[in-house]
């Protein structure tokens, strides 16, 4: 029971920290999951959160949501996403983590370049980011640090930007999830436990807009910037682990 309260509480901070900059809980709560229930498990519990997550900070931000971006967005993703999750078994996940950590890493000067250049994403630009973070939606755990780039530049900044990476994260994640459950591998102990953990999950990412209305243009950017450094570095450092 204690191991279940402590894992609620960092739900709800995980939740927290993904209300504020988009992404981040499953980075939170994976390894919690991972030393409870083992990695096998871990997984699908993890991505049922992952759903309500995105739910939680849809319903926080649900008027701000750009349906246009949505769609250029999660169209293609969708069935990139299944063909991801398809193909999870078969790439090794070493070169996956090496390349996406690299990545995120120079993420960080490429954002400062755009934005000095005033360069932003058009709608089929955004549905090429769709296709290709979908497919590896399907193989790694979270790609948050990819697809919050994606749409601030398409020009979406705070709860515009955080409504719809979250509307287009959950059509990716359902498909994802979807490919899991005919697969077999998305037993219904973990979509219950998956519920659960959710729940505090969507309970913090209303915290986390009361934060962000809060927060200057300068400041969101920099938190995207720290997002995008512990991203890269964590996945490096447990490629080599």
């Amino acid at each position: 029971m204690a191991s279940w309260v402590f894992i609620l509480l960092v739900g709800v901070v995980a939740g927290t920290l993904s209300g504020v900059i988009g992404t981040g809980a499953s980075i939170m709560l994976l390894p919690l999951l991972v030393f409870q229930y083992g990695p096998q498990h871990a997984v699908p519990v993890m991505a049922i959160a992952a759903l309500m997550s995105n739910i939680g900070k849809m319903a926080a931000w649900w008027r701000d949501i750009d349906w246009r971006a949505f769609a250029a967005y999660s169209l293609p993703g969708i069935p990139a996403a299944a063909l991801g999750a398809r193909t999870l078994l078969v790439l090794p996940a070493r070169v996956v983590d090496i390349v996406l950590g690299a990545f995120f890493l120079l993420m960080v000067p490429a954002r400062r370049w755009r934005r000095v250049r005033g360069l932003r994403l058009r709608w089929w630009q955004l549905s090429l980011c769709g296709g290709g973070i979908g497919f590896l939606t399907g193989i790694v755990l979270s790609t948050g640090p990819l697809s919050i780039p994606a749409f601030v530049a398409y020009g979406l900044l705070k709860g515009p930007l955080l409504a719809t990476e979250a509307a287009g994260s959950l059509a990716l994640f359902a498909s994802k999830a979807a490919t899991f459950h005919a697969l077999g591998a998305l037993p219904l102990p973990a979509i219950a436990q998956g519920l659960v953990i959710g729940a505090s999950v969507m309970a913090g990412s209303f915290a986390g807009k009361a934060i962000v209305q809060r927060m200057s243009v300068h400041a969101f950017h920099y938190a995207l910037d720290v997002l995008l450094v512990c991203s890269g570095v964590a996945l490096v450092w447990t490629a080599f682990d």
